[in-house]
């Protein structure tokens, strides 16, 4: 498996840097913080941000970041591919998958968002190499979109051979009702971005991720 996919797969707290939660000359800041701390891969949402605005600060990020670990781009395959990131993730409206593909080729990391297991499976079958599956509960970020039933998000993670990142909601307080549906992966935003020591909120996310997985799978 080439290094950037296997270092992605075994990132399991996906930090989403989102403009739109906090300021972007902040995000640098927080991507190198949080990437410290042991939180990967690292995403950058920019929606509605010009070309070149996105373009500075995903070269910012990068510049704080350990270079091991996997650098994400929302939407943009073309920055993606001018930074050097580890790869793109695209919604469900954004360029298709096999476009982004032919575009990057096969060396980049290339995530689909879901809501239905129909997108799922298409998504897996066009070479996605993770997938990010929610709003699993009720979130700011996509606050028209209802919390998701986890008997859908189980079969999901169940059927799915590629990584399957929840989203939407993720808080250290409900995180244990994704891990007793088998979730292995998880992404998350506000509950550090927002978190007044960023240090803290990803090492309590760790913390309780990784031995209840470790018991999992022992």
């Amino acid at each position: 498996m080439p290094l950037k996919k296997r270092l992605l797969a075994e990132s399991n707290l996906y930090l989403i840097l989102d403009a739109a939660v906090n300021d972007p000359a902040e995000l640098p800041r927080i991507a190198r913080t949080a990437g410290c701390a042991g939180a990967a891969p690292l995403q950058l949402r920019y929606k509605g941000g010009e070309g070149r605005d996105v373009l500075r600060l995903s070269r910012e990020i990068l510049a704080g970041m350990n270079p091991r670990t996997p650098f994400i781009v929302n939407d943009r395959a073309d920055i993606c591919h001018a930074v050097g990131a580890a790869g793109v993730h695209l919604g469900q409206e954004d360029l298709p998958l096999p476009e982004a593909r032919r575009l990057l080729g096969d060396k980049y990391v290339i995530g689909a968002s879901c809501q239905t297991i129909a997108q799922v499976r298409r998504a897996v079958a066009e070479g996605a190499d993770y997938i990010g599956f929610g709003s699993v509960f009720k979130t700011l970020t996509k606050p028209d979109r209802s919390p998701m039933d986890l008997t859908l998000l189980e079969q999901v993670v169940r059927e799915t051979p590629v990584p399957v990142y929840a989203i939407g909601g993720i808080t250290a307080e409900n995180i244990d009702k994704l891990l007793a549906v088998g979730v292995t992966h998880f992404a998350v935003c506000r509950a550090i971005c927002r978190a007044e020591d960023v240090t803290r909120a990803v090492t309590e996310f760790k913390g309780i991720i990784n031995p209840m997985m470790k018991v999992e799978h022992a």
